[in-house]
């Protein structure tokens, strides 16, 4: 859920049934913001806060990426 004007592009956002506000998913489940290429954010400076809570190369990071099968170097 965004839950707080970060200022998150409206191209982002995907909005439910109640109004709530989440970021955009792809059909693969992926979040739209994400660089496949870079698996960088591309909104990074306005990136949601639960997105700001869940810091790059913390431990909880490098525990997901390990089970994805994603390059942690």
């Amino acid at each position: 859920m965004i839950i707080s004007d970060t200022g998150v592009p409206d191209e982002y956002i995907a909005v439910d049934e109640w109004g709530g506000e989440t970021m955009l998913r792809l059909e693969d489940g992926w979040c739209s913001a994400l660089d496949r290429d870079t698996l960088m954010c591309s909104i990074y400076e306005n990136r949601p806060w639960n997105c700001r809570e869940f810091e790059m190369g913390s431990y909880e990071c490098i525990e997901e990426r390990t089970a994805l099968g994603v390059s942690v170097d």
